[in-house]
C-alpha cells in the first residue's frame, strides 16, 4: 500500500520485492508518527539508496556479459584456474571488441620501445631546450686523442724503434710508428737520439741513420727541428766521447752528410763557424768543413759511411780482403787486420778471407808467409771472428780448386800439406779437416829399384 501512495514513489515498486516483510511493517509504523519534513527526508534517502543498488546491478550484468562469468564458462573447466581468472595486468582490450591483439601493435602507451622494425628518424635539436647551443650545432667529428709523451718516457719509446730500424732498415715503418705517437714539443729529440745510438753502433748503422734523417726531413721533421737536434748533440759531445772517443769526427761526418742531403741548411754550419768554445764541437765542425770543401770527384758524401754489410758487391769485398792481407804481410799488425775485418761487417763471408790467405801462401816463396798466415788465422780463431764453419769452408774451397791452382803453382800440393800440418799443430783446424787435404804421390823411377817400371 505504501508503494502506491504517490506517483513520486512509483520507482520504488521495482524494489518492493527485495524488501523483507519486517521492513515494510517498520516503515508503516514510523510513517504514521512522522512529520511532513521527516517523511520527505526519509523518501529522499530511499531514492538515493535505490539508485545505488540499480547502478551496482547494471554494472554487474555488463561485466558478466563481456568477461564471460563462470556461468558462461565451458562445462568441465575450473573457474578458479589461471585461464578462468581475469588478468588485471593484461594490456588487451577488455571491451570485447577487436581481435584481442595488443593496443597499437605493442607501441602504445608510455615506457614502450615501439613496434618491431620501427626506424627512428633523426631528431632536430630543439631551440627551446635549455642545453641548446647554437654555436656547437653541426656535424659531429670523432677523433682519437693520443696523450703527449712525457720527457722521461720519450727515450724508452724511441730507442726500441731505432734499434728495430737498424735490423730491418725500412724508413716507412719508422714513419708509420712516429705518426702513432704524440711527441709534442720534443719531436726534435728523435733525431738526436737516433744519431746518439748510431755513434755507438756500426758504420752500417750510421749509414742507415743518415738515410732515415733524409727520408723524414720535410715529412715528419721540419728543418728547424733538425737544426735543434744537431745543436743538442753538439752540446752533449763532452758526454758522448766517454763512450765513443771518435764521436766528434763522426758527428762532423753526420753534419756534412745532412747538408749534402739537404737535411740541414748551409747557414747552420756558418752560424757556428768561429763561435764555438768547446774543443769537441770545434773538432766536429772542422771535420764537416773539410768534407764539404773537398771536390766531389775525391769524396762522395753519399758514401761517407761506406756501403755496410752485405750490401757491398762481392768483388768489392774480395778486393778489400786482399788489401787487408797484403797490408798484414807488410806490417805484421794483427790488431789492425782484425779491426779492418770487423769494419767490413760480413761475418757470413769470412770464409773468403781464409781462402785468400791460403792462396797467398801457395803463391808466396819462403816459410815466412806460412808462419804469418798461421798466426793470423790462429788469432781470428781464438777471438771467434772466424767460426768453425767459415774455417772449414775456406779450406775446403782450396782443396777443391787445388788441381787448377797447381797449374800455376807446380809445388802447390807440397806447400799445402806443410801449411795444413802447421795449422793443425797450432790448433787452427781439426784433425778431420787435416786428413781431408788431398795429396799427390810423386813419380818413382828405375833408379829406385822398380825393375824398369815407372809408378805414380
Amino acid at each position: 500500500v505504501y508503494c502506491m501512495e504517490s506517483p513520486e514513489n512509483f520507482s520504488r515498486i521495482q524494489l518492493c520485492g527485495s524488501y523483507g516483510a519486517e521492513d515494510e511493517l517498520n516503515e508503516a509504523e514510523v510513517n504514521g508518527n512522522w512529520t511532513p519534513q521527516e517523511k520527505a527526508l526519509h523518501e529522499a534517502r530511499l531514492k538515493a539508496k535505490a539508485k545505488r543498488r540499480l547502478r551496482k546491478s547494471s554494472s554487474r550484468d555488463s561485466t558478466r556479459e563481456s568477461l564471460s562469468e563462470p556461468s558462461s564458462i565451458e562445462p568441465g573447466t575450473d573457474p578458479h584456474s589461471p585461464k578462468g581468472k581475469i588478468n588485471t595486468n593484461d594490456r588487451k582490450s577488455r571491451t570485447g571488441k577487436g581481435r584481442g591483439l595488443p593496443k597499437k601493435g605493442g607501441a602504445g602507451g608510455k615506457g614502450v620501445w615501439g613496434a618491431a622494425g620501427m626506424v627512428y628518424e633523426m631528431e632536430e635539436p630543439d631551440a627551446k631546450d635549455p642545453n641548446y647551443d647554437e654555436s656547437s650545432q653541426g656535424d659531429t667529428i670523432y677523433a682519437t686523442v693520443v696523450p703527449e709523451l712525457e720527457e722521461g718516457e720519450l727515450e724508452k719509446t724511441v730507442n726500441p724503434i731505432v734499434q728495430e730500424y737498424f735490423e730491418h732498415g725500412d724508413t716507412k715503418e719508422v714513419e708509420m710508428l712516429l705518426k702513432e705517437l704524440n711527441l709534442g714539443p720534443h719531436r726534435y729529440e728523435f733525431s738526436s737520439l737516433a744519431v746518439s745510438l748510431a755513434l755507438e753502433g756500426k758504420a752500417s748503422h750510421r749509414e742507415l741513420t743518415s738515410r732515415l734523417l733524409s727520408d723524414l726531413s720535410g715529412k715528419m721533421l721540419s728543418g728547424n727541428e733538425m737544426e735543434r737536434a744537431f745543436d743538442k748533440i753538439l752540446k752533449e759531445l763532452p758526454d758522448l766521447i766517454l763512450d765513443t772517443p771518435e764521436a766528434p769526427q763522426m758527428l762532423g761526418q753526420f753534419m756534412a752528410r745532412a747538408i749534402a742531403d739537404h737535411v740541414l741548411p748551409m747557414s747552420f754550419f756558418n752560424r757556428y763557424k768561429g763561435k764555438v768554445d768547446c774543443d769537441y764541437a770545434r773538432a766536429a765542425l772542422d771535420r764537416a768543413s773539410v768534407l764539404l770543401s773537398m771536390k766531389k770527384e775525391i769524396v762522395r758524401l753519399d758514401n761517407v759511411w761506406g756501403v755496410g754489410g752485405g750490401q757491398r758487391p762481392v768483388k768489392h769485398l774480395i778486393k778489400e780482403m786482399n788489401l787487408l792481407l797484403k797490408e798484414y804481410l807488410v806490417s805484421g799488425d794483427v790488431s789492425e787486420a782484425e779491426h779492418c775485418l770487423r769494419d767490413l761487417e760480413v761475418p757470413h763471408f769470412h770464409h773468403e778471407l781464409v781462402y785468400e790467405a791460403i792462396v797467398m801462401v801457395l803463391e808466396s816463396k819462403g816459410d815466412k808467409a806460412i808462419q804469418m798466415m798461421v798466426n793470423l788465422l790462429k788469432v781470428f780463431w781464438q777471438t771467434g771472428l772466424i767460426t768453425l764453419d767459415q774455417m772449414n769452408r775456406g779450406f775446403q774451397r782450396v782443396y777443391d780448386e787445388l788441381p787448377e791452382i797447381n797449374l800455376d803453382v807446380p809445388h802447390a800440393h807440397s806447400i799445402m800439406e806443410s801449411f795444413v800440418d802447421v795449422c793443425f799443430q797450432e790448433s787452427v783446424i781439426t784433425k778431420q779437416l787435416r786428413d781431408a787435404c788431398p795429396s799427390r804421390g810423386r813419380k818413382r823411377f828405375v833408379s829406385e829399384g822398380d825393375g824398369g817400371m815407372i809408378k805414380s
